[in-house]
């Protein structure tokens, strides 16, 4: 059985390009990054949680709720095959229950925060907002798409940032978890603006401060599906 299931929905996603220096205390051990066409990423990714289940039971005010988080890519070759997957910096959820429990188990880097999201339909257009409320300031980041969604174009780089099914987090610097994510390919709706309004100092620490002078590298709004979180297995 697996540990959780629910499905990922409106992933608004803002693509940053980083030095790959910044993200070396941050490796797991047995991971190297992973880049897109010689570009180094982070991402900020918020959507929603839905019909969530842990161990197939759902647990009452954690079935449908937002996450926001920061996060890069790596990969790790096992055998002949490249197992591609991200590093959480930091995960954003309303639920202090899934954030005791991925904390724990998982060695994951949660943080409970009220929340809140929007989605809109008007004119042929999709809105999506979700925003998190830091030190009494809430935090917002929103992209408008048209409103239809089509697939994700092979070797693209929207490709190279959702075709990610693998799961690590450094727990020492001897010790790593991996865990193995499952979804369908997804699809996406093009995007036709966006806005950020959030403090990535204030979020996420000074090392990574610097991003808020810089603008996205890239936008996506996905679609999203069902999907399943493995149970981990410790590296060592």
């Amino acid at each position: 059985m697996s540990f959780l299931t629910a499905e990922w929905r409106k992933l608004a996603i803002f693509n940053y390009e980083v030095d790959p220096v910044v993200l070396l205390p941050h490796i797991p051990k047995g991971t190297e990054l992973d880049l897109w066409q010689g570009k180094c990423y982070v991402s900020v990714v918020g959507f929603m949680f839905q019909n969530t289940k842990i161990l197939g039971v759902k647990v009452l005010n954690h079935v449908n709720f937002e996450e926001v988080n920061l996060r890069f890519y790596v990969k790790r070759k096992v055998d002949e095959e490249w197992r591609r997957g991200v590093v959480f910096i930091k995960e954003i959820v309303p639920r202090w229950a899934l954030s005791f429990v991925a904390n724990t188990v998982y060695g994951e880097h949660y943080e409970t925060l009220p929340m809140e999201h929007e989605w809109q339909k008007s004119d042929g257009q999709l809105t999506v907002c979700y925003r998190w409320k830091l030190q009494n300031a809430w935090q917002c980041i929103s992209v408008t798409a048209e409103e239809y969604p089509v697939p994700i174009g092979p070797d693209s780089e929207a490709e190279f940032i959702t075709e990610h099914y693998w799961g690590y987090s450094k727990v020492s610097e001897d010790k790593t978890n991996e865990y193995q994510v499952t979804h369908p390919r997804w699809m996406h709706y093009p995007v036709l603006s966006y806005e950020t309004n959030f403090d990535f100092g204030l979020n996420y620490g000074s090392e990574f401060v610097f991003l808020n002078s810089v603008q996205p590298t890239s936008v996506q709004l996905a679609e999203g599906s069902k999907i399943t979180v493995e149970s981990k297995k410790t590296l060592k």
